[in-house]
């Protein structure tokens, strides 16, 4: 009994060990191969593999912090970088061009992964996208576009379209002046001078107004985007003409301060002068709601989330489009003052 004993627990003890044996061997094994790859690379879902989202940098170069719509636009940026998990290089160009080459040249030397920026103005930009080219590393156009007639130089221009805002604005203002027997005088505030959005969404409401004889640009000029220069430029057009109907800004920050030096001429917006504006940012819409702004083409800053998932497709080596437009609406005062509670930005 003793002997049959012994040997029991000999038995008993080598099957302990080769059980012990064969669990570190496919756990431990499994585990060690499992680390290894989720620290690198998982499945996508093309079938190839997906970059960590730790392991991504963009570079991003903003324009500047010129209106309330650009502001929002950087926070999206950040924002969806960081709930991303990628690793952002942020520069702010402070509105110029030369800012950004400089910056778009360190992101190459610092060898990120993507870079992507919102371009100042739209030409001069081949000689720093060939660099970026020659060194591999894919450029992604946000809100605005550049000229280049060579496509191969970005993956792809996410943004508004901003024909189609101005001939929304134009398209709204034709309609209040479609019984028009007398010429209408509108002015214009530009956006900045060789800018995408400047160029475009002044000949989208070009476009549209033509049809009318009556709607007439009696002024046109730039105010740089900015509150100041708006207000600036529109005290300018008051001095130098005394019946102004219409006022199309090119976004909303001009507006508003086009709409201070309305008010300093003893004038009422939106009633001696109708107001047409882009953005449709909270202050934009505030003013819409009080009815000193008629009518506000929606042009959405917050691109953060669509940028981190070109980013990723695009590290990834997934196709991407080369022209993904944002979706966008349109307030009149009373559509502004519903919506103005729930606005993000």
């Amino acid at each position: 009994m003793k002997r049959l004993g012994k040997m029991g627990a000999v038995l008993a003890l080598t099957l302990s060990m080769v059980m012990l044996g064969a669990c570190g061997n496919n756990n431990g094994g499994d585990k060690a191969a499992n680390t290894g790859n989720a620290a690198t690379e998982a499945p996508a879902a093309n079938g190839g593999t997906k970059t960590e989202a730790k392991d991504i940098t963009l570079g991003f170069s903003q324009v500047g912090a010129e209106s309330g719509w650009r502001s929002a636009n950087t926070k999206s940026i950040q924002d969806s970088a960081k709930e991303a998990g990628y690793t952002l290089k942020f520069s702010d160009a402070q509105q110029k061009q030369e800012n950004q080459i400089k910056a778009i040249r360190s992101f190459i030397q610092q060898k990120v992964d993507v870079i992507a920026f919102s371009p100042v103005v739209e030409s001069g930009w081949d000689t720093v996208l060939k660099e970026a080219k020659a060194a591999g590393i894919p450029v992604v156009l946000t809100d605005r576009a550049v000229d280049s007639k060579d496509t191969s130089l970005y993956v792809t221009f996410l943004g508004s379209d901003f024909v189609e805002e101005g001939r929304k604005a134009g398209e709204w203002l034709s309609e209040q002046y479609k019984d028009a027997s007398e010429d209408v005088n509108i002015v214009e505030l530009q956006g900045t001078t060789g800018s995408a959005p400047a160029n475009d969404r002044m000949a989208g409401f070009a476009e549209v107004i033509k049809s009318n004889p009556h709607l007439k640009v009696i002024a046109s000029q730039t105010g740089d985007f900015t509150r100041a220069k708006g207000k600036e430029v529109m005290q300018a057009f008051l001095k130098a003409n005394k019946d102004i109907d219409a006022l199309y800004a090119h976004n909303d920050d001009m507006a508003l301060g086009a709409i201070q030096a309305i008010e300093a001429a003893g004038l009422k917006p939106g009633e001696d002068i109708k107001i047409i504006s882009v953005d449709a940012v909270k202050d934009g819409m505030q003013a819409a709601s009080e009815g000193k702004i008629n009518f506000i083409v929606e042009c959405n800053p917050l691109l953060g989330p669509q940028l981190m998932q070109v980013v990723q497709k695009v590290v990834d080596g997934q196709a991407v489009e080369a022209r993904i437009v944002t979706e966008e609406s349109t307030f009149t005062s009373e559509q502004a003052k519903e919506a103005l509670s729930g606005r993000e930005y």
